[in-house]
């Protein structure tokens, strides 16, 4: 009978460490699912639930329900479309600046001694470090058409100042390249690790079988960075507009005319400008589901077309 008992025991307490054994790594988790519950989920949920009514933030302001009234209006503003194509410019003009330039860096110095390589990273990483509102006031000053030392250089060759943040031309491509100069390093640093991550006999036999180093790049190198490229070109499609937020915010406010404004800023506006919480809540849930479209698709494309040499 103790026998018996002393069998039963063991056995329950088995159960018990299995089932406890099962419930640990979720309690681990539950920190992080509340943190992502609390800071991404309700605020989207409370978001699409604002979008039906009219609001302006004042605690006494009652919420007036108006159903799609909020969406019917958004679609009818011309400088929601504005904004649309101004956001594909962000995000077409970024790509070349963000991912392409950046390859040609990490490849062109992959052969450099292991001092200059350290110090020329340093050197491109530290815009990166940079909070982004202490840029944006000495761009501001750099580009000033009186006495900003940008124009004041080019005054030295004979021609005459440029308005790099007051021409509608000009001004969306000055923010491009702040943005994309600010956020160069980092792509460096992403593909210049991943290029040294590529195992050297593969080099060594593209060198024995007699490939030019042309040849390597585009047989070798391109191939395997295909990964590390098409996640940056994914992060520049879904954040490039949010990234050059503070700069349109600090340098343009969205002008001059609307030419440097995108979804993002135009969501901002609504919000904290106007005080529509309706049109902004509005705007975010569309934002949202547009880019969920292309995240979508996006990562369909990386995980077909990259290239992993295992």
């Amino acid at each position: 009978m103790t026998l018996s008992a002393s069998g039963a025991n063991r056995r329950a307490a088995r159960r018990l460490s299995s089932k406890w054994t099962q419930i640990t790594p979720w309690i681990y988790l539950l920190p992080a699912v509340f943190t992502l519950v609390l800071w991404i989920y309700w605020p989207l949920i409370d978001a699409l639930r604002l979008s039906f009514y009219e609001w302006n933030m004042l605690p006494t302001a009652p919420l007036k329900f108006v159903g799609w009234r909020n969406y019917t209006n958004i679609f009818a503003l011309p400088k929601l479309w504005q904004a649309a194509r101004n956001t594909g410019i962000y995000v077409l003009g970024l790509i070349p600046i963000a991912v392409i330039i950046p390859l040609a860096i990490a490849i062109w110095t992959h052969d450099l001694p292991a001092r200059s390589r350290n110090i020329y990273r340093a050197l491109i990483f530290v815009p990166m470090i940079i909070a982004p509102v202490v840029a944006a006031a000495v761009w501001r000053w750099l580009l000033d058409p009186g006495h900003g030392m940008v124009n004041v250089g080019l005054s030295l060759f004979g021609y005459s100042p440029v308005k790099f943040l007051t021409d509608p031309k000009i001004a969306i491509w000055t923010i491009i390249v702040i943005t994309g100069w600010k956020l160069i390093g980092f792509s460096t640093l992403i593909l210049s690790a991943a290029n040294a991550n590529i195992n050297p006999s593969l080099i060594e036999a593209a060198r024995m079988d007699g490939a030019s180093k042309w040849e390597i790049i585009r047989d070798v190198r391109l191939p395997l960075l295909s990964s590390s490229v098409l996640l940056l070109v994914m992060m520049t499609i879904l954040l490039g507009a949010q990234w050059s937020f503070t700069y349109i915010n600090v340098l343009t406010s969205g002008g001059p005319l609307g030419a440097t404004s995108n979804i993002y800023y135009l969501l901002w506006d609504f919000g904290f400008s106007s005080l529509s919480v309706g049109w902004s809540s509005a705007a975010a849930i569309i934002l949202f589901i547009g880019f969920s479209i292309v995240a979508f698709i996006l990562f369909r494309l990386v995980n077909r077309y990259s290239f992993y040499d295992n």
